[in-house]
């Protein structure tokens, strides 16, 4: 079996186990979705759905953030962690937005991390679920998972991501990586990964094999 093969086979295997897979932020517009990626940077997303809610109570539009006193909305996402550089990033995120964008995020990677705070994992996050477009958020399970798997091999994010748009369909890219999230946090969890139970296994170069 090629890799490609394999890929091919591990697609249809996580869509069987996790068929209604998406984004497990909470949002109901674009914007929002930007500042809560940049929150969830070594943060759990269910952490940042508790801190959302009332920060964008306070800040309700792109332009309220770009006006913020940035150590009032240190306080508001300190449990997010490194809510210093969070809450700078997202106050100038909001600027640029408002002053080149007219309040629209972009929808192409290469504008999307002209913006401070985003990189490719979350512009290419914002291409897919916002806009649409093939997506390959290479988070951390994302490369750990597909490591194992023999799909790509290394730790750089971008080699990663090119390594997987030579075998991942454009069209099912965006679900791919969704369910290597929750494959991560169900079964291959770092340090103590549920092999025997993992729905992977049997396509898994890393998985122990019974004798």
């Amino acid at each position: 079996m090629t890799k490609k093969q394999r890929a091919l086979e591990v697609i249809e295997r996580l869509k069987k186990e996790y068929p209604d897979a998406g984004c497990t932020l909470d949002y109901d517009q674009a914007w929002k979705l930007l500042v809560s990626v940049r929150l969830a940077a070594q943060c759990t997303d269910a952490r940042v759905n508790m801190v959302v809610p009332a920060l964008f109570a306070r800040y309700p539009d792109i332009n309220a953030f770009a006006e913020a006193d940035v150590a009032d909305v240190e306080e508001m996402v300190r449990s997010c962690g490194f809510y210093h550089t969070k809450a700078r990033d997202i106050g100038e995120m909001c600027k640029m937005l408002r002053d080149e964008y007219g309040g629209k995020v972009p929808d192409s990677i290469e504008e999307l991390t002209r913006l401070p705070g985003v990189g490719r994992k979350t512009a290419n996050l914002i291409c897919g679920d916002i806009y649409g477009q093939p997506s390959y958020v290479c988070d951390t399970h994302c490369i750990r998972i597909t490591n194992l798997l023999g799909l790509t091999t290394g730790k750089d994010p971008y080699k990663v991501e090119m390594q997987l748009r030579e075998k991942i369909p454009p069209e099912k890219s965006t679900g791919f990586c969704h369910r290597m999230v929750l494959l991560g946090r169900e079964f291959c969890i770092a340090r103590r990964p549920r092999c025997s139970e993992c729905p992977l296994a049997a396509y898994c170069p890393s998985a122990p094999k019974n004798n």
